[in-house]
């Protein structure tokens, strides 16, 4: 085999070059190593779903090189004949995962310190395997750097009918020193094109996943979160990459969607280069985070989701939704039940009876579950409010003296579920807990603990702290073998992070902290493997695929104004399935916003979603809760579609002063649709023309608009053809701000 030499000393240009230092420098240069690494013969690796293809080559020095992803080709070993022709400015060319050193000059996807103080890694392919297991077929490709010893796996699981690719690193010190990761991405993919369309979401509490669209221009742009605890209150690790148009599209177009599977820190790296072309890095933000590898060690990034499309964003959206149904979501195949929370209709201040009269109205109306959120627990200081009591979980039975059971009893016995609120990452300084055990505390010595909501963050890097937090879930559920959902929640991110157990490995704290949750998490499902458990975090904080492997649903904002809930539910549609979105019925005017909507624009807005209602609902007018109890009747008939339809959007409320989105099952027999005025439109315009999609159009669909008297539909009640619906047949007397209408359409 041909050999490469690379040579292991720095370079000697930094050394003086008079007298006795140029001969010292000339007998340094004699007595440098070189270390022999093998060429590569051209090897093309595909990397293949039903629909897509992602093609890898390795060739020369061994450098691997990303070529395509798009469409599945007929021949991918084409790709050996093709050649980049890319200058020395540009590295080595299109590498599929970067590294500091070598050529390459721009983000890399890894880099490592050394124990000498040098930064250089070159990675070299050496060889690789597939498997095929199911649905799944798996790509191992062995990369390594022959002068340092450093492993480096590059692992793809390619998700053949739903198209998905999911992309992970594995990096391994071969060495017999440590090492610190500075940077540890889970994936790079490079995109050639001449435009590319960013889609993003950004927000805060209450105002959630509002979409950013910005067509990238040279240079880098960044999408990040530095908050550890609540990583996507602001950015969350989800995008869309429109490529060659500076227009988004649900329809047409070629797009690659992307998102990563954390729930910490992550960061979002897009470089366009002077040769026009993109590089995406995407992977746990090295913020703070340099991370030590012992010798042996192996650190494994969280996964990296891929997707494809050549039918515009809807497609990219259906695709993840998919995968996620079946893959990424714990119980994403199961239809949740409707329920009521107290929180908004009771606060902290409730007793049994307060409860009882709650549960007797939710089985009334039709729900199938309800939720005792916050203010249950701890006696020495009473949760009354949210400034005491966090961290002791005993039932206050100065509010509850029955107990927890005999509420979880009464539940059951109206036909209901029951389930009930925890925090347990968290603590107040005003509790029990905070005295006995400061060290648990996330602290910086000498410094202020900072609060937040009146609360403290517990130290989760800490093996004793996750037993704990293991409890406070585990002793929950024994208050009552009829509990059925736990909800979740962690209401503050972390600043002047510290942590007693970690020592002088500060840097790890960010990634063991999120990997501490996980081992939580896990434990909790191997015990509790049917216990519905809702993911919170002051509403959508923690919305992401790494916690979604453990929870069945999340919170998707403490906003439960309905006006604002379309633009949040439209910008967490783009990367989530509604299964997972608790969108809630509140009540008017709604305690955050202040605004009055009408109750069926409300409940038209939460049956997007896993239904629920969080009011007092002995508040309710008798038509209001024949009202409620029609809409959720309805809900039952056709929210299958909702949780396992395909999504099809409409309308965006970005676009237009409508917003309208429906779901289809997947033999196209049935759909249901939902259409909502954002904004008053003057009569002259004359009646809104929504073009339906996913239907077939030889099709005959029976069309019934739902939980009214009078339809909006002039043709309601008829049975009209796919073909008529999708082509402009489909137009609604929609007019006045805060009207909607849902309508049910099952095939003939």
């Amino acid at each position: 085999m041909k050999k490469v030499l690379i040579l292991v000393a720095a370079a000697l240009a930094v050394l003086p070059l008079g007298g006795a230092s140029r001969k010292k420098a000339v007998k340094a240069s004699k007595e440098q190593t070189v270390v022999a690494v093998p060429t590569v013969e051209k090897t093309v690796i595909p990397i293949s779903t039903d629909n897509t293809q992602m093609v890898l080559v390795a060739f020369g020095k061994g450098i691997l090189h990303t070529y395509h992803y798009g469409a599945k080709l007929t021949d991918p070993g084409e790709y050996a004949n093709f050649n980049s022709r890319m200058g020395s400015n540009n590295g080595d060319g299109p590498m599929t995962y970067p590294t500091q050193g070598g050529k390459y000059v721009s983000e890399p996807a890894l880099s490592v310190k050394y124990a000498d103080g040098y930064r250089n890694t070159e990675l070299c392919y050496v060889s690789h395997t597939q498997s095929v297991r199911g649905n799944v077929v798996k790509t191992e490709i062995q990369m390594k750097d022959y002068v340092t010893g450093l492993q480096v796996k590059l692992v793809y699981d390619a998700y053949q009918k739903e198209d998905v690719i999911l992309a992970h690193t594995e990096i391994t010190n071969g060495g017999k020193v440590p090492v610190e990761l500075e940077n540890y991405a889970s994936s790079s993919l490079f995109l050639r094109g001449d435009k590319f369309l960013l889609t993003h979401t950004y927000g805060d509490w209450g105002a959630e996943m509002q979409v950013d669209r910005e067509v990238l221009t040279h240079n880098m742009k960044v999408v990040e979160t530095k908050r550890g605890t609540q990583a996507t209150q602001w950015n969350n690790p989800a995008f869309m990459v429109s490529m060659d148009t500076d227009c988004f599209s649900e329809t047409e177009g070629e797009v690659i969607a992307g998102a990563l599977c954390w729930s910490g820190n992550f960061r979002l790296s897009f470089e366009k280069g002077v040769s026009h072309n993109l590089n995406i890095v995407a992977g746990i933000n090295p913020y703070s985070s340099e991370y030590p590898l012992g010798a042996g060690e192996t650190f494994v990034t969280p996964e990296m989701v891929w997707t494809f499309s050549a039918e515009g964003a809807g497609r990219a959206s259906r695709n993840i939704h998919s995968w996620a149904r079946h893959y990424g979501v714990y119980g994403g195949d199961q239809i949740k039940p409707a329920l009521l929370n107290s929180w908004e209709g009771a606060y902290f201040t409730f007793t049994t009876e307060t409860l009882l009269r709650m549960i007797d109205d939710a089985a009334s109306m039709g729900l199938e579950m309800f939720v005792l959120d916050d203010g249950w627990f701890a006696m020495d200081y009473p949760r009354d409010n949210d400034r005491q009591g966090l961290g002791d979980w005993e039932v206050n039975t100065r509010k509850l003296p029955e107990g927890i059971d005999y509420v979880a009893k009464y539940a059951h016995g109206k036909g209901l579920k029951f389930g009930i609120w925890i925090e347990p990452e968290m603590v107040n300084p005003k509790s029990n807990l905070a005295q006995a055990h400061p060290d648990w505390v996330v602290r910086s010595p000498g410094r202020e603990i900072y609060q937040h909501r009146n609360q403290w963050i517990l130290d989760l890097t800490n093996p004793e702290v996750q037993d704990f937090v293991f409890s406070i879930f585990d002793n929950t559920m024994q208050l009552s073998k009829d509990i059925d959902y736990i909800k979740f929640d962690s209401n503050r991110a972390i600043n002047n992070f510290g942590s007693d157990f970690l020592g002088k490995d500060q840097s790890r704290f960010y990634v063991d902290y999120v990997q501490g949750l996980y081992k939580v998490m896990q434990r909790v499902r191997e015990k509790y493997p049917d216990t519905i458990v809702q993911c919170c975090s002051s509403g959508g904080s923690r919305v992401d695929y790494g916690s979604l492997r453990y929870f069945d649903e999340f919170w998707t904002s403490d906003d439960t104004d309905a006006m604002e809930r379309v633009k949040i539910q439209y910008g967490t549609s783009l990367f989530y399935p509604a299964c997972t979105m608790a969108s809630h019925v509140s009540a008017v005017p709604n305690h955050q916003t202040g605004n009055v909507t009408p109750l069926k624009f409300r409940f038209d807005i939460a049956c997007a979603g896993r239904l629920g209602m969080e009011l007092q609902p002995k508040n309710l007018s008798a038509e209001e809760k024949a009202l409620a109890d029609r809409c959720i009747s309805s809900y039952k008939v056709w929210r299958d579609l909702v949780f396992q339809g395909d999504l099809y959007r409409i309308s965006s409320p970005y676009e237009s002063d409508y917003y309208a989105l429906m779901y289809v099952s997947e033999d196209k027999s049935r759909a249901v649709v939902f259409t909502y005025s954002t904004n008053y439109l003057n009569r002259a315009i004359g009646t809104k023309t929504f073009r339906l999609r996913g239907l077939d159009p030889q099709k005959k669909y029976k069309v019934s608009e739902q939980n009214v008297d009078t339809s909006v539909f002039s043709a309601n009640g008829k049975s009209l053809s796919g073909s008529y619906l999708m082509n402009g047949g489909f137009n609604l007397n929609l007019f006045k701000t805060f009207q909607s209408a849902v309508f049910y359409l099952e095939a003939e």
